[in-house]
């Protein structure tokens, strides 16, 4: 039996960093052979890059995920095998609201203690991506203060320490080829700050299904039904099921736009996706004074996937 080595998985932990940016590419699907050429040197220099940056930046901890869609995966390798589980997100429906899908094919998510950091990555990965990707979103997050999120509530209290993570957060032996993998679903939001902050505390914290202050759970006859913390679970036999979720504060004050970029890497994406159906079946309260504007799974590959890619493994 084949185990998982988190060691050789990429950064799928929960560390939201000083300073993140999350781009999402897609391919200009203009010249195949091409691309596939590009995306070998792109695997190879990218782990580079990090190497050099952790000599350069020691004290910054710098951390990368790198992520293909299912259609980039399709398009880069098409004589490979895929992962179980990846598949096109074509976004989900309640009876209230809805999230949407949108287009992207390669994920960058890159967090730092500083942001010369985050920006000298993101630069030289741009010199190796950019004759055959555009660029569909550039997000820039940020660590709130007490690392709450932008509501105002400490993030990813239910998310698993790093210690215990990998059972959640890497693949397993249910799909050896594709061992120390991660699925990462991402996902912006823009919330109406006015309207939430004129809440009083007592109407938050049902909303959310924990005190404010002290971050200590609500008793469930304490919480609105479709408090958060009750939508957003998937209790499958009654068993909680965890992914390791971070949710990053992203804000442009001058525009008055100001939400959460969701980011969840999972061991199953099937785990991810029943949590965001629950969400809109249960209409969350969240969704309540929120616009979603993206949403797309990517598979994120171990080390020695990404240093197979960089030898052409995968299109032999």
């Amino acid at each position: 039996m084949v185990e998982i080595n988190p060691a050789k998985a990429q950064d799928v932990w929960k560390d939201i960093g000083e300073h993140v940016s999350f781009e999402v590419l897609e391919l200009t699907r203009e010249d195949q052979a091409a691309a596939q050429a590009g995306i070998q040197e792109f695997a190879d220099r990218s782990q580079a890059i990090i190497r050099s940056m952790r000599i350069r930046s020691a004290q910054d901890s710098l951390k990368v995920s790198i992520g293909f869609s299912n259609e980039a995966w399709e398009y880069l390798f098409p004589n490979a095998d895929k992962p179980k589980e990846l598949e096109t997100f074509t976004g989900v429906s309640g009876p209230e609201y809805s999230m949407p899908a949108t287009k992207g094919d390669i994920f960058l998510h890159v967090r730092a203690k500083t942001e010369a950091t985050v920006y000298e990555v993101v630069t030289q990965y741009r010199r190796f991506l950019k004759d055959f990707t555009t660029v569909l979103d550039e997000t820039k997050g940020f660590r709130y203060f007490e690392g709450r999120a932008i509501i105002g509530f400490i993030d990813g209290t239910e998310a698993p320490e790093v210690q215990d993570a990998a059972e959640y957060a890497i693949i397993g032996d249910e799909d050896p080829e594709f061992i120390n993998g991660s699925y990462a679903f991402a996902q912006k939001w823009i919330h109406d700050m006015d309207f939430w902050n004129n809440q009083a505390t007592e109407t938050q914290e049902k909303a959310v299904g924990r005190e404010k202050f002290t971050d200590l759970e609500l008793e469930d006859d304490d919480k609105f039904k479709n408090a958060h913390n009750v939508a957003s679970k998937y209790e499958p036999d009654g068993e909680e099921q965890k992914i390791v979720r971070m949710n990053v504060p992203v804000s442009d004050p001058a525009q008055d736009k100001t939400g959460t970029y969701f980011i969840g890497y999972s061991r199953h994406w099937e785990v991810t996706k029943h949590m965001l159906e629950n969400m809109v079946d249960q209409s969350d309260y969240l969704l309540t004074f929120s616009t979603l504007l993206t949403g797309q799974v990517y598979f994120v590959p171990s080390r020695d996937m990404l240093a197979d890619i960089a030898d052409g493994k995968l299109n032999a």
